[in-house]
């Protein structure tokens, strides 16, 4: 089977190949001998009914700065393609939602992964709260008030935008910190967007586990331990990833949101786990495949190829 794939992400050229997760499924899916094309998002185009995008062949191969080849623009008919990786990074702003729109038109002729319906549906931070028993104590507002009376009754916090990503804008509120005011204030002036508090999980300092499903299955995963000093265990921020193996709880949570995943179009997701609570589910461009294989010698990229392909 050969497939025509399109990747919609961002620029190429800069990606760490040892760890971004579109690449390493650009590199299976060629190795697979499908063909590949890479656009932007911002070249992506709805003229008269027809899905357009101003992108290029793209070849892609594991050597630092050398990583890919690009071909000559041209005008790609994505209702041609086979599938659509939608795989910008966020922020879950306008122009993400408004992709996933254009993208609603070809799919699922062309399956885009993930499902760009249920992608809009399903923002990290909000789609979590479908499970509450999953979860820790969660405030989603933009009262002050009820973040004040939310911080008397849980007094240790997290405080967090809600469209947020990649460990961006996350604070850690102690029961004697005396800044939660002036964060509403910053928040609130910033945006009209609600933000999210959630009760601090001391767990945190073991580890957040990222668990990654494809398909509504759990295949794997890795634990990320924040930095001395820092509440964000995300690895662009001094993380330090680690090889986990799923606990009982782990495959109790994955088996609770699995099923929905899968009736939902969720081929590639990421769960964050702390302890025994689930605090995100990650679907616009989940990260940690390739992370996952070094530490257990698995190939996620492959096994999120094989559901794409089952499909096709």
């Amino acid at each position: 089977m050969s497939l025509a794939v399109a990747i919609q992400m961002d620029a190429i050229e800069p990606i760490d190949i040892d760890a971004d997760s579109t690449f390493a499924l650009a590199e299976e899916a060629q190795a697979r001998g499908h063909r590949l094309y890479h656009y932007l998002v911002k070249d992506l185009s709805l003229k008269t009914g027809r899905v357009l995008a101003w992108g290029r062949a793209l070849e892609v191969r594991r050597e630092l700065g050398n990583h890919a080849t690009l071909g000559p623009f041209e005008e790609i008919d994505l209702a041609a393609m086979d599938v659509v990786l939608m795989r910008q990074d966020p922020p879950f702003d306008m122009a993400y939602i408004t992709a996933t729109h254009i993208l609603e038109h070809i799919h699922p002729k062309t399956l885009v992964v993930n499902d760009p319906a249920s992608v809009r549906n399903a923002p990290e931070k909000l789609f979590v709260t479908h499970f509450p028993e999953l979860m820790p104590p969660t405030l989603i507002t933009a009262n002050a008030d009820e973040i004040q009376a939310f911080r008397d009754e849980h007094k240790d916090i997290i405080v967090k935008p809600l469209f947020g990503n990649g460990g961006a804008g996350v604070f850690h509120i102690k029961p004697d910190d005396e800044n939660l005011s002036s964060l509403i204030e910053m928040f609130t002036e910033q945006s009209r967007e609600p933000i999210i508090a959630q009760g601090y999980l001391p767990a945190v300092r073991q580890g957040d586990k990222r668990i990654i499903l494809v398909d509504g299955e759990a295949v794997g995963g890795i634990n990320r331990i924040p930095a001395e000093g820092e509440a964000r265990s995300n690895m662009h921020v001094g993380g330090t990833p680690l090889k986990t193996d799923l606990t009982p709880r782990d495959l109790e949570i994955c088996a609770a949101i699995g099923p929905v995943l899968k009736e939902q179009g969720m081929i590639f997701v990421g769960i964050d786990v702390i302890g025994d609570y689930m605090t995100e589910i990650n679907v616009t461009s989940p990260t940690g495949i390739q992370e996952c294989g070094r530490f257990d010698g698995t190939n996620l990229a492959a096994s999120i190829w094989d559901a794409i392909e089952s499909k096709r």
